[in-house]
């Protein structure tokens, strides 16, 4: 949020206006949905034993939470970081999009401070739409010109979200024509038991496939037939419809 003053000169500026976590708080209930909050509760698969249980929805929409993200990006850190353990799914979706606003506007030092407590609180970044929506802008992008190991630690973990971290952090690298991480942590993830983990690195190799079918093809060649279904099938969504059935059927 802008504000306009005239320095002693005369000349105007334009001034980043202070907000609060108390205002944001109490802008943002403002936009509450009760219909809609029941919808997502049932669509994040938030009842007893479903991986989202115990996540509290205000039934406010991605658009109008990105439109509040921007408009209070200047939260101070110590905001953002009570912010991050919010029990409300859209205050952790909005603090998550503040830190990509921080992170891409910040120095070197910045960077780091936002990688590092993104890593201290992935137990706050619980479900798929907050890894998707944040791990290639934060620890992705974080990570692109630097040592790759704490993803195949993540890969390794036993959270089902900080696996799905570590293979969508790749996200970043298949922009860049960066293939080699993906493969490698979508091969230590073939055996995972979640759905969510089978479609996240069957969208990833599909990502990669973009940049080279024929990587891909050698990925999917040595592993086609251990995958599970859903896995493969997303791997291989693109392919001519003759392709897509001779991996399917084990005819490759």
């Amino acid at each position: 949020m802008l504000y306009v003053r005239e320095d002693s000169a005369g000349i105007t500026k334009n001034m980043v206006r202070e907000v609060n976590l108390k205002e944001f708080r109490k802008d943002f209930k403002s936009k509450a949905n009760p219909k809609t909050a029941q919808a997502l509760q049932r669509f994040f698969k938030t009842r007893k034993g479903e991986y989202g249980y115990g996540d509290i929805f205000y039934g406010i929409k991605v658009p109008e939470t990105r439109k509040t993200a921007k408009d209070y990006q200047n939260l101070s850190f110590s905001d953002v970081q009570q912010l991050l353990k919010s029990k409300i799914h859209e205050e952790r979706l909005a603090v998550l999009l503040i830190l990509i606003y921080k992170f891409e506007k910040g120095d070197i030092k910045e960077k780091q401070k936002i990688f590092n407590l993104y890593l201290k609180n992935t137990k706050y970044i619980n479900n798929w739409d907050l890894v998707d929506l944040s791990a290639p802008r934060i620890i992705g992008k974080y990570l692109s010109d630097k040592p790759k190991s704490v993803l195949y630690k993540l890969a390794k973990s036993k959270n089902l979200w900080e696996k799905r971290i570590a293979i969508i952090s790749t996200y970043w690298f298949i922009k860049n024509n960066q293939l080699g991480d993906t493969f490698k942590i979508s091969a230590i993830l073939l055996n995972d038991k979640h759905d969510l983990i089978h479609k996240a690195v069957g969208w990833m190799l599909r990502e990669a496939g973009k940049k080279s079918i024929i990587e891909e093809e050698i990925f999917l060649k040595k592993y086609y037939k251990k995958m599970p279904r859903t896995m493969l099938r997303y791997a291989i969504e693109k392919f001519p419809e003759k392709k897509r059935r001779m991996y399917l059927f084990g005819n490759i």
